[in-house]
């Protein structure tokens, strides 16, 4: 055995020594004695490294699931002693091996036993049980045999086919017959006799135990021996957590719902007996409380999913008691939702929420009583106390803590909406009056307490139908009630309490309800105030500022029609905020940061184009809002070209880049009603264009800044017209400057955008880069790159998927004069790319694209009047790609993209015929399908199938290429 070079099998630090490890690791697999020398090297070699015995096994593991099963008997007994072996040494020695060998060599052994039990090793079981006398180590050794056995046999959540799914059964009824009782009394024993001296060993046997009880009888474990264990683990802090997994676990078990209700009434019995149900839980028992949370979860799921099977049966008399099972739990589910700890609370949501619907059942059937409306009462009680934030939460860093607890509000939301469905009167009425109460004393309270209220009244918005229109379950009282709380929240003054997350809450709430202020316009001046002072947009949290400007974004576009009387107040108090911070201090160093900035732009844009201005006017304000913003661009244009330090230069086209952005943002406000064009406002975006324009000639920054301008045009194809051509040539030619896969890539899109908005408009202005842009892409997809180097291949991928979508945009939007104004040599050359890209590309999105361009041109250019040659050419290479395309082993037609491609290309052989007609179906007897050495019948059979209607012949092309490639 090479050491040296197993050494380095589990090394990522080292890639070499571990490449040759596993060099090294390939040649005993392939070797015949590989297997041997590993268990001679196990066997007779001490003191190694755990990677080294690793390594052993794994070839041990190669030849096991490879070779083992057809091993004569001298091979069979080899193995079996070296099983034997191995756990003798482990036993005998006062180092076993860690748990990391000991679990690799019990996956190896239950491979042994998977392949000889029990037709080749019947007395598997018994020559297992008989190494239990040999000690601790042993006794683990067997633990974890058993685990890993039931892993393999049992898991459900492991895919199996059925042959396996057969065996595994097999195997699982001959252990019910003969071992699982044997079994059963050594684990009794294992957890008696180590409940003091071992107590790993114990935690592992509960987990066997929790593992098997799922297939084995209930009987055996549910029984007076095993709880009264249960009961003494349950007070004793090492065994206590494995005790609860393992209970759960055998609630879990598949049953009769009634049977399933004893059994867990039963195990509720062996928890009060441990008296666990009535302990408070301090700092020390967190992870019990939360095992123990987990547990009743399960227990009260499992009555209720009873219930819920037995209303299915109409079993009256079994739903009667299991409805009194469920009554008696309610106690300990408040007991456990309302604990001080959030997971523990957490661990119980489910069982929550379930019985919310059981009552909600109740409901239904008109049985909803007043015990249940005051447990609904109580779960209302402690959401909305469970749904503060505690004193000492950090709003400045967001942790994993912070993280959690916002997970849990989720599912205390999801409660919420619950009761609210289930009893809206009682949750609309119980928070109202915490809503109201807190809201006239909130200078008297503190934080947690006023953040909830108004989350509250939020979440009320949320669970309530109709909220802000035609309130609410056919009530006017609650929309009076809902209006008077939202009047309280405005006029109170609690938006200037100054905590962050009372501040951010009042703002989420007032957005949500925006459709109450245009009903009462007369708080529209206070929401405005609050906005832009230092409770929001110049709040001194800059977290509040950001989520203030993204909200004061979506208040404004919701409200614009009422916005006309402070428009100008409005723009004014904005114009500091809009300033462009100087390069010199980062784009951070500003009150709003870029993207806050992207919403406050859009913002004054929306209230310009919206107000009620005549289109001179909003060219005016608009000019002034943007002028500055141009101004700023030509200035670090300049300071640009003659900086020469790179980081400054990088931060400078940064701010540069940030400018565009937001003079493109504001052409967002415009719509189809409110046009550039109806607000005179053309002429602004096309002087800022001129002006942004000047940075594709920077020899700096190129990407960043070509990136910009690019979006600037995508922007001005959408909002302008004609208007925007003459500036394309000029974008175009800079923009291609540059011969690189992706800045070519993304040129695409923008010209697709261009042929598809103004089609005929553009045919000389396409025809004139057409074949400089086609050798550009050409040129760039025959650099040479690394066929490892992974993201450039994706990236010439793109690009060739690019360059087909580019040729279809043309084909679709009728504009194929481009193409047919070229000389013969570069149109066949057009041509042949698409085929080319149609058959040997192993990419079906651009097969597809590829197979739909032919289609298109054969149906523009595929009768006698078309392009002189193209019938030659359609018959000599459209035709054939249809067949080599699906004829290649690479095109998968079980893939669901590629039948689509296949589609596409029995679409192009229907164009085929229906322009050729006859003369097609002749060409393909008596020329075409001939070469494919079909016989008569079949051509016959494949000219039948092509005439009929295209659904059928599609069906007809996959099974006659999956036949074709067999």
């Amino acid at each position: 055995m090479d050491v040296e070079a197993v050494q380095g099998f589990l090394d990522q630090e080292n890639p070499v020594a571990r490449a040759r490890a596993l060099q090294y690791f390939e040649q005993l697999k392939e070797s015949e004695d590989g297997w041997k020398l590993s268990i001679n090297f196990l066997t007779n070699t001490k003191g190694q490294k755990d990677q080294v015995k690793f390594f052993c096994f794994q070839v041990i593991s190669h030849y096991i699931k490879t070779k083992y099963p057809y091993c004569d008997e001298s091979q069979q007994q080899t193995i079996r002693k070296f099983v034997s072996h191995w756990i003798q040494c482990q036993c005998s020695t006062s180092d076993p091996d860690s748990a990391l060998i000991q679990n690799k060599a019990a996956q190896i052994f239950c491979m042994i036993f998977l392949s000889d039990y029990p037709a080749r090793w019947s007395t598997f079981f018994d020559d297992l049980l008989g190494i239990l006398p040999l000690g601790p180590t042993a006794v683990g050794i067997y633990l974890r045999l058993l685990y890993a056995i039931n892993s393999d046999i049992a898991d459900r959540e492991i895919p199996r086919s059925q042959k396996e799914l057969e065996t595994f059964t097999f195997i699982k009824d001959t252990m019910r017959e003969t071992c699982v009782p044997k079994l059963v009394d050594t684990w009794h024993h294992i957890l008696v006799t180590y409940q003091s001296l071992n107590t790993d060993l114990v935690c592992l046997c509960l987990d066997v135990i929790g593992s098997y009880i799922a297939w084995i009888d209930i009987g055996l474990i549910a029984n007076d021996r095993f709880v009264q264990v249960f009961v003494k683990f349950l007070s004793m802090p090492s065994l206590r957590e494995a005790t609860c997994d393992c209970i759960h676990h055998i609630i879990n078990k598949g049953m009769d719902p009634v049977a399933k209700v004893k059994l867990v009434e039963s195990y509720v019995t062996v928890l009060e007996q441990a008296g666990v149900l009535v302990f408070t839980g301090t700092g020390d028992d967190e992870d019990f409380m939360v095992k123990l949370a987990n547990l009743v979860n399960g227990m009260g799921t499992a009555i209720l999913n009873s219930w819920t099977r037995l209303q299915k049966f109409k079993d009256a008399e079994g739903m009667t008691f299991v409805s009194n099972a469920i009554h008696n739990k309610v106690d300990l589910l408040l007991k456990f939702l309302s604990n001080d700890d959030d997971e523990v609370s957490q661990a119980v949501v489910e069982f929550a929420r379930e019985y919310l619907g059981f009552l909600k059942n109740k409901a239904t059937a008109g049985v909803y009583s007043l015990p249940d409306s005051k447990n609904v009462e109580a779960i209302l009680c402690i959401v909305i106390n469970k749904y503060k934030y505690d004193k000492s939460t950090d709003f400045n860093s967001q942790g994993q803590e912070e993280a959690m607890f916002q997970d849990y509000r989720k599912s205390l939301k999801v409660l919420f909406d619950n009761l609210a469905m289930l009893d809206l009167n009682l949750v609309f009425t119980r928070t109202k009056v915490m809503i109201t109460d807190t809201l006239h004393h909130w200078r008297n309270l503190p934080f947690e307490d006023l953040e909830v209220a108004i989350m509250f009244l939020y979440l009320l918005g949320e669970a309530v139908p109709n909220s802000q229109g035609n309130l609410i379950s056919n009530s006017a009282d609650k929309k009076t009630e809902m209006h008077e709380m939202l009047q309280l929240l405005v006029t109170s003054g609690i938006s200037r309490h100054g905590h962050p997350a009372v501040t951010l809450q009042f703002f989420e709430t007032v957005v949500r309800f925006e459709k109450f202020f245009a009903q009462e316009s007369q708080y529209i001046p206070e929401i405005l105030a609050a906005f832009l002072d230092d409770r929001g947009l110049r709040n001194a949290d800059p977290h509040v500022r950001s989520r203030a400007a993204y909200l004061f974004s979506r208040f404004i576009k919701c409200l614009k029609t009422n916005m006309f009387n402070y428009t100008e107040e409005i723009l004014k108090q904005l114009q500091e905020l809009l300033l462009l911070p100087p390069p010199e201090n980062g784009l951070g160093v500003s009150l709003m940061s870029p993207d806050d900035q992207l919403y406050l732009y859009e913002t004054a844009a929306i209230l310009v184009v919206s107000g009620n201005f005549k289109p001179e006017t909003k060219q005016m304000i608009l000019k002034s809002l943007l002028s500055p913003v141009a101004e700023k661009f030509d200035m670090l244009l300049q300071k640009l070209l003659v900086t020469s330090d790179k980081q400054q230069r990088h931060e400078i086209a940064k701010c540069m880049n940030h400018a565009i952005a937001v003079t493109s943002r504001t052409s967002k406000a415009f719509s189809n009603q409110q046009t550039i064009k109806s607000c005179g406002c053309v002429e602004v975006y096309l002087q800022a264009l001129q002006v942004f324009l000047g940075a594709l000639n920077l020899p700096y920054e190129q990407a960043t800044l070509q990136s910009a301008v690019r979006q600037y045009l995508h922007r001005m194809v959408v909002c302008l017209e004609q208007e925007v051509l003459p500036y394309f040539p000029t974008a175009a030619e800079q923009l291609l400057k540059s011969s690189d896969i992706r800045s070519i890539q993304e040129f695409i899109p923008l010209i697709n955008q261009v042929i598809s908005k103004f089609k005929k408009e553009v045919v000389p202005f396409i025809q004139q880069i057409f074949m400089p842009f086609v050798t550009a892409i050409f040129n760039a997809l025959l650099v040479p790159i690394d066929e490892n180097d992974q993201p450039a291949q994706s990236e010439r991928q793109l690009l060739q998927r690019s360059y087909f979508l580019f040729i279809a945009a043309i084909v679709t939007n009728n504009i194929t004069e481009v193409i047919a104004a070229q000389d013969m040599q570069n149109l066949e050359q057009i041509l042949l790319t698409v085929i080319q890209g149609a058959v040997d590309f192993p990419d079906p999105v651009a097969q597809k694209t590829c197979f739909s361009i032919l289609k298109k041109i054969v149906d523009l250019w595929g009768s006698s009047e078309g392009v002189s040659g193209f019938v030659d050419f359609m018959y000599s290479n459209i035709v054939p790609a249809c067949f080599m395309a699906p004829l290649k082993e690479t095109f998968d037609l079980n893939d669901a993209q590629t039948i689509l491609a296949l589609s596409e290309s029995a679409l192009c052989l229907k164009t085929v015929l229906d322009k050729r007609g006859e003369e097609f179906i002749t060409y393909l007897k008596n020329n075409y399908l001939p070469t494919l050495n079909m016989s008569h019948e079949k051509i016959e059979e494949y000219c039948q199938a092509l005439r009929s209607d295209p659904k059928a012949f599609k069906n007809y092309l996959r099974f006659f290429f999956q036949k074709a490639r067999t």
